[in-house]
């Protein structure tokens, strides 16, 4: 079994703060989005240009467009996700629709011969959040309640300070010390926070942990572009992103007693999280296409950071079952906002996702201005994410001490468990009249510095396209899968277990569009 080395984190579940290190490539750690005939060739789109998803990856590409046309691209995602924790596989399913690149273009020639000019307004699913993850195994090495201890114990606060209408720990602390999960004890005269199943596990007896998330949502961007076109040879564009984001993720979590001792006063516990974060970001994405000669395009494309303002919303709910001295069960339960006044809890700041560059190159078989004789292409990209440069910070004019000392410290994480990744896109098209043949691979790298995770993406595509009298459509199928790792809970006193996902998606990709 694998476990991942101590981060140096300050994990709080206070209510001012609850973003954690894996939200920082939840909004830069995925495979591009584009229509049917994008995402046959790979998502390779850096050079090519003539298609919608310009408008997401290299607004140069827009360039191209003589004409005006509308596109609709719908698309349906079929998850199959297997999770390995503590060598014990789980398997579970979930499907969802999404949409691609869906909007207008309009191109036309400027008043100088040779060049020209184009605009696009789109929306595109940028990233689907909708899935499935559970797994479940025995563990005798920790227990998921002992973060509601090390927070107690490290926050300096009392019982009393804990357990009041305005708490400073409503999610954690203090719903495990109102139902009696975790509890001070004096150990040779000193006070120490000790979690129930603790118990059992200095017995040498095992936990069955279960692991239930359910998430949905996406990022969906909203771009304006505007491309200029000279003499069929230089190219650039500029595209303004608005990102709208909603991820909902309900997860249970459930440690069970797996001895026969009804006398060591715990049974089980189930700890239920509601979490949502909404907002709307900013971005800008810079690109330029470059023909040095008539059958070669070379592409380069910046994407700024993109400035998000989130808000988070919670509520968390515990039911303990402990056993009593008479081997009696006892059963305390209650919800978070009994410790918020009653109010769902709420977490407003900011987050930049990271920069993004791609360099791209593209070669046209007998390419001409007369597009309808042209007989195919292949054309690859290369792709560098930074995802270390992620960043949060308090959305308070003043904030407070806590809180800068808070964003300091997930900062400083999120630089020492992530690095930068390349992604490779490469694929290629062969034109029979008006029917098109395409073929692509994706690779897209791991985000995280340490060697023992396995993580990356790899997609395998194939499509059709048809083409005629200015109306088209596509159909593609993208085969991707997906290396990641998923934490249960994490400690600061020991290594971190956590589950191996491989996660297989089928993503089936249809594109409708017309020329006017």
């Amino acid at each position: 079994m694998k476990k991942c080395l101590l981060l140096i984190f300050t994990f709080v579940l206070g209510k001012s703060y609850a973003q954690v290190p894996e939200d920082a490539i939840r909004y830069s750690w995925y495979s591009q989005n584009g229509s049917a005939r994008n995402m046959a060739i790979g998502g390779a789109m850096g050079s090519l240009g003539g298609d919608i998803t310009a408008t997401f990856v290299n607004p140069a590409g827009l360039g191209f467009y003589k004409n005006a046309e509308f596109v609709f691209t719908p698309s349906f995602l079929l998850h199959r996700n297997k999770a390995s924790y503590r060598e014990t596989n789980s398997n579970n399913d979930k499907n969802a629709f999404s949409i691609g690149p869906t909007g207008f273009i309009w191109g036309e020639q400027s008043r100088k011969k040779g060049n020209s000019h184009a605009f696009s307004i789109a929306i595109n699913q940028a990233a689907s959040f909708s899935n499935l993850i559970s797994y479940k195994a025995l563990n005798n090495y920790s227990s998921f309640s002992e973060q509601f201890a090390e927070e107690f114990a490290k926050s300096g606060y009392s019982i009393n300070d804990v357990l009041t209408s305005n708490s400073p720990l409503p999610y954690g602390s203090a719903t495990a010390l109102y139902t009696y999960l975790i509890d001070t004890v004096s150990i040779n005269g000193n006070i120490f926070v000790k979690a129930a199943p603790e118990y059992l596990l200095d017995s040498g007896y095992a936990l069955m942990q279960d692991m239930y998330r359910r998430t949905k949502g996406g990022v969906y961007d909203l771009s304006f572009a505007f491309a200029n076109n000279i003499q069929d040879k230089w190219l650039w564009g500029v595209s303004v992103g608005v990102p709208f984001v909603y991820y909902k993720s309900n997860s249970k979590f459930t440690e069970t007693d797996t001895s026969s001792n009804n006398f060591n006063h715990f049974k089980s516990f189930t700890y239920e999280d509601e979490f949502t974060t909404s907002g709307v970001g900013f971005n800008l994405k810079l690109g330029a296409i470059y023909k040095p000669v008539e059958h070669v395009r070379i592409g380069l494309s910046i994407h700024t950071p993109t400035y998000m303002l989130l808000t988070d919303n919670r509520t968390t709910s515990l039911l303990t079952n402990l056993e009593s001295a008479t081997g009696q069960p006892e059963s305390f339960f209650v919800k978070s906002q009994t410790f918020t006044n009653n109010q769902e809890g709420e977490s407003k700041y900011t987050q930049t996702s990271p920069w993004k560059a791609i360099l791209s190159a593209s070669y046209v078989f007998r390419e001409q201005e007369n597009v309808k004789k042209q007989k195919g292409f292949i054309t690859a990209d290369i792709e560098y994410v930074n995802h270390r440069s992620s960043r949060f910070s308090s959305d308070n004019e003043e904030p407070t001490e806590n809180e800068k000392a808070y964003y300091k410290s997930l900062n400083q994480v999120v630089k020492n468990e992530y690095k930068g990744a390349f992604n490779f896109r490469v694929g290629g098209e062969l034109k029979f009249n008006i029917i098109m043949a395409r073929l692509g691979l994706a690779y897209y790298g791991k985000p995280y510095k340490d060697r023992d995770f396995r993580a990356n993406q790899l997609l395998l595509s194939g499509g059709l396209g048809y083409r005629n009298k200015g109306f088209f459509i596509d159909l593609t199928y993208v085969h991707r899968v997906t290396r990641d790792v998923s934490f249960p809970y994490r400690l600061e006193d020991r290594l971190n277990t956590y589950a191996s996902l491989n996660q297989k998606t089928g993503n089936i990709v249809a594109t409708v569009g017309v020329k006017f």
